[in-house]
């Protein structure tokens, strides 16, 4: 497979209403290996680029109808790795400079010199080759770098993984610790998976997004009859899990009383319906999830103390994306294959220049921010590669370099006033910015609130 791209038939497009012109370039660039396609209409070459997707264009300056940089302009657009070369007769400084501002990647005079227009060409056909391999390796490095659905090749990620293998056939209760957006539900269902329990049910409960009245009645279930409203039986997630796997998200939100009872059943394998006197023995996994400091909340007695110690005896800690950012051009291409294929789109990757915008931004918002961000892109670009004209506008504007003179911020603080700045720039709409940011509303305020801003 390595060689496919050594191999391939490159394609080159030649622009130029002169025909006897077109057909000296093309007499001497003839070569094995490069498709030569050429047109003296203008008018015509944007959909010849759009159905042949040439590597490399030569375009000729000053053409009646439709100018060299007009057709620069359209097929940098379209793909920004398109290597694009200008021919003109009519050599200023002044249009040299713009049309490499505009994305030109040479600018050539006339009459050619057809010898140094052959290496001219030789080194953007290696050039070529050489990013087609690159493309190559780029999806067969997702492929040996994917551990059940997660995406990492650092080491903070390959421990991680490592740990994953080894506790998964044993374990009954563990905490995945870490901030928001850094996979902590994938890394509960890899558990799930790769347990014995794996072909069973997985169970989700968001304790953020309950009110502490519903605790008992979603964990445990109730009976007809038991409140105004339980119309029939329901059984809990405790029981729907049996033989299975219960993933408790934000257990730091989860209130005292809850608290005792979900200790309970991790002691003694047990629930209870509410309104019912009946006990139900029920074989489970938990998996509790949290972006909290338990061990702070234990201190300041808002979390049971004999509870962390149960959940934790299996702890796993995700690091943050900005300690991971040599994962980083794994996880654009794997986000840009998952979302090319939902938006029916052939995007290729980002240009370079969008990866080191990508690259500098602290990502507060981790994995989950990336991945609406790269969403984001590939929903809105009309090209094959996304350029830095195609990520949200925060990025290419990012406020969080002058958040501070020295930049000397912890992470949470960054992450507190980039929730603040979103926010700001969705003019107020907290919904809008928490989709953004990729975080529940529920976290969105907490960020917010710890920012000393109003939550309401």
């Amino acid at each position: 497979m390595a060689k496919e791209f050594e191999t391939s038939v490159l394609k080159l497009l030649i622009i130029d209403d002169d025909q006897q012109n077109l057909g000296l370039i093309q007499a001497s660039l003839a070569q094995e290996g490069l498709k030569i396609l050429s047109t003296s209409d203008p008018e015509k070459a944007n959909a010849i680029f759009q159905e042949q997707r040439p590597q490399i264009v030569l375009v000729d300056l000053k053409m009646p109808k439709v100018g060299g940089i007009e057709l620069l302009e359209r097929i940098v657009a379209r793909d920004p790795t398109t290597e694009v070369i200008l021919m003109t007769g009519h050599y200023t400084a002044e249009s040299a400079v713009e049309a490499i501002q505009k994305g030109a990647a040479d600018y050539i005079t006339k009459p050619l010199d057809f010898a140094a227009l052959q290496k001219r060409i030789a080194v953007s056909l290696t050039e070529a080759q050489r990013r087609a391999r690159a493309l190559h390796l780029d999806r067969e490095l997702v492929e040996t770098f994917q551990f059940e659905s997660i995406v990492g090749r650092s080491p903070l990620m390959l421990d991680v993984f490592a740990t994953i293998r080894r506790v998964a056939p044993h374990f009954r209760t563990a905490l995945v610790t870490g901030a928001t957006g850094t996979g902590k539900e994938r890394v509960a269902q890899a558990l799930h998976r790769l347990s014995p329990a794996g072909k069973n049910n997985f169970a989700v409960c968001n304790c953020s997004a309950l009110t502490e009245t519903l605790y008992e009645s979603e964990l445990f279930g109730y009976v007809r009859g038991a409140f105004t409203g339980a119309n029939q039986d329901k059984a809990g997630l405790f029981e729907y899990a049996h033989g299975g796997t219960v993933f408790l998200d934000e257990i730091g939100d989860m209130p005292l009383a809850g608290q005792a009872k979900l200790l309970r059943v991790l002691q003694n394998h047990e629930v209870q319906r509410v309104g019912s006197p009946a006990i139900k023995k029920v074989d489970i996994r938990v998996v509790a999830a949290t972006n909290r400091d338990l061990k702070a909340m234990v201190a300041d007695k808002s979390f049971r103390e004999d509870l962390f110690y149960r959940l934790s005896m299996v702890q796993i800690a995700l690091p943050r994306l900005s300690q991971r950012k040599e994962d980083l051009p794994l996880l654009e291409r794997h986000f840009v294959e998952k979302f090319a294929g939902q938006y029916s789109k052939n995007i290729h990757g980002l240009t370079r220049r969008a990866q080191q915008v990508v690259a500098r931004y602290p990502w507060p918002g981790n994995i989950r921010e990336l991945e609406n961000a790269i969403g984001n892109a590939c929903m809105t670009t009309e090209g094959e590669v996304i350029d830095v004209s195609d990520l949200p506008e925060y990025l290419r504007a990012p406020s969080f370099e002058a958040a501070t003179d020295d930049n000397m911020l912890s992470m949470d603080e960054l992450q507190c006033r980039h929730a603040v700045s979103v926010v700001q720039r969705c003019g107020g709409n907290k919904t809008q910015a928490a989709d953004v940011l990729g975080i529940s509303r529920a976290t969105l305020y907490s960020l917010l609130g710890r920012a000393g801003n109003d939550q309401k």
